[in-house]
């Protein structure tokens, strides 16, 4: 008889973009897979792929303890009625709600994968603080049992929680990101007459969303030539979303271009000369993973997960933290040397072939899920 794994994830197109092939692994190797999520337009594409699909009216911003209960009591009705082997909860409400809920049934083991700390671990805001008093011995509590193993991203994720005392070592796995088919983005040479610099991220405060767009004012105000790109939509249920009206507010003033979420990510990288990340914090960006494999040169803020990609002075540039002045620095600098761009972006492909395809992460995870599994 086949095993039974269920995935939960707040939002079917996570799943689509960060764990599906981890999935469809999972069932070539014999499991039988349900994905518990916030079900959107994906769900046809997911159930034709041979996975069940289970609607969780999951509302990831939402901090109302009546509707919380209710998203709870939503995983533990239907573990019990999936029945599943294995559990895989993926991001902190997910992991949270799957480890409050395990009072409630019995499962061979749990994988809970965080893509990264972020917002409730590190924010500085009132809010994230009070949900830390809740969250920290919620994680302490459900990594006493020994069928539970937690999956990180970045080795300064892991250290953080060890020097919080919420983790021991022989309980966290790291596997490094979601992986990229390195058949699906591949690279090709660019033309541009002026070149395009693209920043492809959720469009949050703490993608460093405002930093980027400072870079470009400053390349314009210089009279450099180039073209600066957001690439992606706000996120409503994230509380570091920008207002529409600020992304339009920055379009107008001439500094750069707002293109909203794209369906067709291979073409926008195979536009763009270098990508542009200064992002605040990451698990490891699965956007920089697609663009390394095209072949594409990335500057970034020495931060967790970005430093796992990038390397300083090999594949891009790696500068200080919130060093606006050094961001425009390396930008500069490969726009000025196409030379140095192809070099960069050439190592960038080769590092994810060696050490990031969705091949090998994929079977890392599934050792961590023998590992548990009776």
């Amino acid at each position: 008889m086949s095993k039974k794994i269920l995935f939960i994830v707040s939002e079917d197109w996570y799943f689509v973009s960060h764990r599906l092939h981890l999935a469809t692994t999972a069932i070539n190797n014999g499991y039988e897979v349900t994905l518990l999520s916030r079900v959107s337009k994906h769900q046809e594409f997911i159930g034709s792929l041979g996975i069940k699909t289970i609607n969780w009216p999951l509302e990831r911003r939402s901090l109302n303890p009546l509707r919380e209960l209710i998203s709870i009591y939503h995983v533990v009705h239907k573990v019990r009625r999936v029945k599943p082997n294995l559990v895989h909860a993926v991001g902190m409400k997910p992991i949270i709600y799957t480890a409050l809920s395990k009072l409630f049934f019995s499962v061979d083991g749990i994988v809970l994968a965080l893509g990264g700390l972020g917002f409730i671990f590190r924010s500085s805001r009132a809010s994230a603080k009070f949900i830390r008093v809740f969250v920290i011995p919620i994680f302490r509590l459900m990594l006493l049992n020994s069928n539970i193993r937690l999956i990180i991203q970045n080795r300064d994720d892991g250290q953080i929680l060890e020097n919080m005392n919420i983790a021991k070592r022989e309980k966290i796995r790291l596997i490094r990101g979601a992986g990229v088919s390195v058949k699906d983005f591949f690279p090709k040479e660019v033309k541009n007459d002026i070149p395009l610099v693209i920043l492809p991220a959720r469009m949050l405060w703490d993608k460093g969303v405002e930093d980027f767009v400072n870079c470009a004012k400053r390349c314009i105000t210089n009279k450099i030539s180039v073209r600066f790109a957001l690439v992606g939509n706000p996120d409503l249920h994230n509380p570091e979303s920008i207002p529409e009206a600020q992304l339009k507010q920055w379009v107008e003033l001439g500094f750069v271009e707002w293109w909203g979420e794209q369906d067709n990510m291979l073409k926008i990288y195979h536009m763009a000369d270098l990508v542009c990340f200064p992002s605040y914090h990451e698990g490891l960006p699965k956007a920089l993973l697609e663009a390394a494999s095209c072949e594409l040169p990335i500057v970034s803020y020495d931060v967790s997960g970005c430093r796992e990609i990038v390397k300083d002075n090999i594949n891009g540039f790696l500068v200080p933290f919130k060093d606006e002045h050094a961001l425009y620095v390396a930008v500069l600098e490969l726009l000025e040397n196409s030379s140095l761009r192809r070099k960069m972006g050439k190592i960038s492909r080769k590092m994810v072939i060696e050490e990031f395809t969705q091949e090998k992460i994929a079977s890392e995870t599934i050792r961590v899920w023998d590992e548990i599994s009776k």
